[in-house]
């Protein structure tokens, strides 16, 4: 079951989210896939790649302290056409306080068609990827790829990743992968990649 909360009126602050986001890595660090958050090298990158047209939303996946929620909110994507998707209720409490106007869901990306509301169905611009899908088998990245296409037919999803090569096997996926951005001011060194389905 998927909790949806408004982000909170208050100003927009991320503060508290480093030792947040260091908390979660001690007590899972495969979930979180690095160290330290995403930098505003990587995030303006990622803010600069979304398609999104005026009636559009953009879904952010595991969205851990929010990063990249504030890169793409400063990069002039309206809070209300920002959905962010974060398991750890902690995690989800942040963001629902830290990024006023947005929606936050406390769910599951891999359950993405239950946890989106049905009226956002067929109206994502851009899907990004903040979860480390190349530590998953590829049966789990399948129903990850499953699961965005079941929201946002035909748009593929935007992944962010330390690995130099692409971290998924795309062609077993059904995918055409192209990466859009690298920035070796992230700690460590990120890429930024889009897949989209072939067909």
């Amino acid at each position: 079951m998927s909790g949806i909360t408004l982000g909170g009126r208050s100003k927009q602050d991320g503060s508290g989210g480093f030792s947040l986001f260091l908390r979660r890595w001690l007590a899972n660090p495969l979930q979180m896939g690095s160290i330290v958050p995403s930098s505003p090298a990587l995030t303006r990158r990622i803010a600069a790649l979304v398609e999104r047209a005026e009636d559009e939303v953009v879904v952010e996946l595991g969205a851990g302290t929010g990063a990249v929620s504030r890169a793409l909110l400063a990069a002039g994507v309206p809070p209300e056409r920002l959905v962010v998707v974060e398991i750890v209720p902690d995690m989800a409490r942040h963001l629902a306080q830290s990024l006023p106007g947005v929606t936050v869901i406390e769910g599951d990306a891999f359950a993405l068609p239950e946890a989106l509301p049905a009226a956002l169905h067929g109206r994502v611009g851009t899907a990004i990827c903040g979860i480390p899908l190349v530590l998953l088998p590829t049966e789990a990245q399948r129903r990850f790829v499953a699961a965005v296409e079941a929201v946002a037919p035909g748009r593929g999803f935007l992944l962010y990743t330390y690995c130099v090569t692409s971290p998924l096997p795309w062609r077993a996926l059904g995918l055409a992968a192209r990466r859009e951005a690298f920035t070796p001011l992230n700690l460590p060194p990120a890429s930024v990649w889009r897949y989209r389905p072939i067909g």
